[in-house]
């Protein structure tokens, strides 16, 4: 080790300063420090900070980095360009997003605006069939093609008519000037491509870029990465191939293959040291991942010692299943150095595979999150009412006035507001804006202007009403009376085919509200720790507050809880203690029943055989597998079979079977305790 803490590979990666670089970083290996360490490296050698760009893939990943980069260099770390790869678009288009025909204050549209538009531009009510349009278009937008080229590439009359659906989406999208978040690749990747001088300034302010989980960039990332190291290829691309398990949202490990092809200066430096797991673990990790082809073999290895060997757990049904799972957690409570109920994880292929393992950890009395889940604030009844409340608050945010003039709808049609939005960008005015401008009755019909206009002053109204709300009484009132007045729960129950499902879209509606007016009067801090906190008095200020309270919650430490979570969703995490259930045939790997042609299958096992990889390697100091022989499919019970990776793993068969009787016994034990100690215990003073 160096006195910087770095081992020589990792060294190897932080010196290559010059021309591009593919740094191969297995799981655990230090790919964080190693991109922290090199931005520190960079800046020591003269490199202007803002000319230093990290990229990554989620928010999260950008925060641990951006935190780690102060800790190294201090303030500077504050002017690298740390961030998302959406993040470098969105960037990207509010300076120079005139080319692509944007104003500056262009809308970005979520997930649930891009489906109601969808909905739209089809003509249909059906979420199912419009959510296969919005994937199939938002799988060609990955790709790099425009509406005319996934027609002209169109095999089937139904691809024929998507592609004529994505023409009629993104004419919308430039009428209200939005973009969806593919666009916020795709429109940068055309910009730089038409307009070579756009392209040199753009390079010419990046000296240095890095490319974090590298193997899960699409087909468009890679092309927008390329147009901005241009020539001289100055770039770090980290990542590792066995680690690539995102194929269904468009990521590529044709990337990988390209960087040599593209770049014949490659570097490739591989981090092979783990500093995770135990031997045992990284063995078995290493003989799952054997059978795929490697574009760079490479094989992990810890000096963290053999550990607990890898431990199989076979089961009659789900519940056997999950109930094992949780007496292997309260055994371990007792034997090993880690205790706390964070230390644990259970990992599984999908979603619905948690139902049962809940229930078996509340009848236990273990403490559980399931992360993976809907956020509170991205239920879609709750974003319908946080887009008026950004209304109130900021009369130029489009977005919000797209989602809150039409829901609940009030007559105010898509040509209307195409009308509106193609006004407002010839006037350079915001939506809201424009709808008391002097001259918009010339290039709307004076209904749909009426219409608008009774809309607007709604707003101004509610906007007046809410900062006169002040406490907890007078704003449950206000929100009672606007909810009642614009119609909404009529709303939710005419968007629902079930009452039940209604009922509880309403109920979480209340619980909004409640929450909302249980804060007038309240306190609240900025999130930063640098001011003290702040009381609250009217409803007004409560909601200029909400997109920060959904982010603090984002923030909050980590609880001491047992985590429940997919494989997808666990990649990038780790702890002491896991358990990977239901690890049988059929669901790890998933076999749908339409399994495709050979070739596709083979691709689609390879896949899984990453995610089984991405599972093992989550693990720190204990591992154990388990399968049932029995499993439910629809509502019946099928036989099932371990699956192949198990077999893969190549564990020592004499070591790995887990006894269920020591386990059951330990349990009872841990009960037996308990009731003891109650017993034991002194009557507490009166």
């Amino acid at each position: 080790m160096s006195s910087s803490g770095l081992n020589l590979a990792q060294q190897d990666a932080v010196n290559h300063l010059r021309g591009p670089c593919l740094v191969l970083a297995g799981a655990g290996s230090g790919k964080t420090r190693v991109i922290t360490q090199k931005i520190a490296k960079l800046i020591e050698c003269g490199v202007a900070p803002k000319r230093i760009a990290a990229i990554t893939f989620t928010n999260k990943a950008a925060t641990e980095m951006r935190e780690r980069a102060r800790g190294l260099v201090g303030k500077a770390a504050g002017e690298v360009l740390i961030c998302t790869f959406h993040a470098l678009g969105v960037r990207l288009l509010r300076e120079d997003g005139a080319a692509a025909g944007l104003k500056p204050q262009f809308s970005i549209l979520d997930s649930d605006d891009v489906l109601s538009l969808i909905k739209d531009c089809g003509a249909t009510t059906d979420a199912a069939t419009a959510r296969q349009w919005q994937w199939n278009i938002s799988r060609w937008k990955n790709a790099g093609l425009t509406a005319a080229e996934a027609q002209a590439q169109a095999r089937s009359e139904s691809e024929r008519h998507t592609a004529e659906l994505m023409a009629r989406y993104e004419e919308r999208l430039s009428a209200y000037q939005s973009v969806d978040f593919d666009d916020l690749i795709g429109l940068p990747l055309r910009m730089l491509r038409k307009d070579e001088l756009l392209a040199q300034k753009w390079q010419a302010r990046l000296a240095h870029t890095l490319v974090d989980e590298y193997q899960d960039t699409n087909a468009t990332q890679y092309e927008l990465m390329k147009l901005l190291v241009g020539s001289a290829g100055n770039f770090t691309a980290v990542g590792d191939d066995d680690q690539s398990i995102y194929g269904w949202r468009g990521a590529t490990l044709d990337n990988l293959k390209r960087l040599p092809q593209d770049y014949p200066a490659l570097r490739v430096i591989k981090l092979e040291q783990n500093y995770r797991s135990t031997s045992a673990i990284l063995r078995a990790a290493n003989n799952v991942i054997g059978p795929n082809p490697k574009l760079f073999p490479k094989t992990l290895y810890s000096e963290l010692g053999e550990g607990e060997p890898v431990r199989v757990v076979d089961c009659d049904h789900e519940q056997h299943e999950a109930e094992r799972a949780a007496a292997r957690i309260l055994s371990l409570r007792q034997t090993s150095p880690h205790k706390e109920w964070r230390d644990f994880a259970i990992l599984y292929r999908a979603n619905h595979q948690a139902r049962v393992l809940e229930q078996a950890l509340r009848r236990a009395q273990i403490p559980y999150k399931v992360t993976g889940g809907q956020s509170f604030f991205d239920r879609a009844e709750i974003k319908d009412l946080c887009a008026w409340l950004r209304l109130w608050i900021n009369e130029d945010d489009d977005p919000a006035f797209l989602r809150a003039v039409t829901t609940p709808k009030r007559g105010i049609g898509h040509q209307s507001l195409a009308q509106l939005g193609d006004f407002a960008s010839r006037s350079h005015l915001s939506l809201f804006g424009a709808l008391f401008a002097q001259s918009l009755g010339s290039a709307l019909p004076a209904r749909a202007v009426g219409s608008l206009q009774e809309f607007g002053r709604e707003i101004n109204d509610l906007r007046y009403r809410a900062g006169q709300a002040v406490g907890q009484d007078a704003a449950r009132t206000f929100l009672a009376d606007w909810l009642k007045d614009i119609g909404y729960e009529q709303h939710l129950y005419d968007g629902e085919d079930s009452e039940t499902v209604a009922a509880s879209r309403w109920s979480n509606v209340l619980e909004f509200c409640d929450w909302m007016a249980g804060r007038c009067g309240g306190q609240i801090e900025d999130g930063t720790g640098a001011n003290a906190p702040r009381e609250l008095s009217s409803l007004l200020e409560v909601a200029q507050t909400v997109s920060l309270i959904s982010t603090l919650n984002e923030r909050e430490q980590d609880p001491n809880m047992v985590t429940l979570s997919t494989l997808h969703a666990a990649k990038g995490l780790e702890w002491p203690h896991v358990i990977l259930a239901g690890v049988v045939e059929g669901m790890l790997p998933f076999r749908p029943d339409d399994d495709g042609d050979a070739a596709a299958l083979a691709a689609r096992i390879e896949e899984e055989r990453r995610l089984m990889y991405v599972g093992i390697t989550r693990a720190q100091r204990t591992l154990a597998v388990s399968w049932t022989r029995r499993r439910k499919k629809a509502r019946e019970l099928v036989p099932a079979q371990p699956s192949r990776f198990i077999a893969e793993m190549a564990l020592n068969s004499a070591t790995v079977r887990e006894d269920p009787r020591a386990k059951l016994a330990a349990l009872r034990a841990e009960f037996a305790g308990r009731a003891q100690s109650a017993n034991a215990a002194p009557p507490t003073a009166p």
